[in-house]
């Protein structure tokens, strides 16, 4: 029996298909969930819905995180389609392109702000929105990255906004874990993906990571998928306000 079936998934984030929540979805897809997309704005919109399409998928809604109205309407939407929710995909980051270079004390306060709300805050309001429809070992899934626990050049802002992403993926395990609902985060390698393309430096990162990680490489975005399969199915059942790094060990090496 697939890992998932009859479980209904909702990912936000996917971008194009080089996206980690695509792969993701893929995955929970392949397992036997029934998904539903996200997007913001027209051109995200038409990417999304081809990718939807090409896995069976049409519920695409569209869903600004910034905007709770919006938040809460596509949770609506998900009760009156599905009248539950089992697993949510949280994979919504932004920082504007000129915060990710040069010297994080030159961070603006506008662009601290909406790094934080995008990055962090989001996940926060979604999981308000979503606890009223999980029930008992539903799962809540964020992305991180390795900036959010050390200095990685260029990354600036968005390391602030991930930091405070984790630590509310451990505050919102208190929370709703009384409820059996499960929150965690997956601390994923670096990854060509849309998102890393702003990232002043990428490709030296790229080639810093493949040298020093203990498997000597970096990681692909199925490991991701694979990672996101167990903390959402229930061989991860056990587990919540954890934050587990699929980055081929680079996390533990020193110099």
């Amino acid at each position: 029996m697939p890992l998932l079936a009859d479980k209904k998934a909702i990912v936000l984030g996917v971008a194009n298909d080089h996206s980690i929540a695509w792969a993701i979805a893929q995955a929970l897809r392949r397992e036997g969930a029934d998904l539903a997309f996200t997007y913001a704005g027209e051109s995200i919109e038409r990417r999304v819905r081809p990718l939807a399409a090409s896995i069976g998928v049409d519920r695409v809604l569209s869903c600004d995180v910034t905007k709770d109205d919006e938040i809460a309407a596509t949770f609506a939407a998900l009760r009156e389609q599905w009248g539950r929710v089992d697993i949510v995909i949280h994979a919504v980051a932004f920082a504007r392109r000129d915060e990710l270079k040069g010297r994080f004390l030159h961070t603006s306060r506008d662009g601290f702000r909406i790094a934080m709300e995008v990055s962090a805050y989001s996940l926060v309001a979604i999981a308000r929105h979503a606890e009223p429809l999980m029930q008992k070992g539903g799962s809540l899934l964020t992305l991180t990255y390795l900036g959010a626990e050390r200095v990685l050049p260029n990354y600036n802002v968005m390391g602030i906004a991930k930091a405070a992403l984790e630590a509310s993926v451990r505050y919102l395990a208190y929370d709703l874990g009384p409820q059996e609902i499960r929150v965690n985060a997956i601390s994923a390698g670096p990854l060509r993906t849309l998102s890393s393309a702003g990232i002043t430096g990428f490709k030296a990162m790229l080639h810093h990571h493949e040298e020093r990680a203990p498997l000597r490489r970096n990681i692909e975005a199925h490991e991701v998928a694979n990672a996101a399969l167990y903390l959402c199915s229930d061989m991860g059942s056990g587990v919540t306000g954890e934050v587990l790094h699929v980055d081929a060990g680079y996390n533990i090496v020193g110099m």
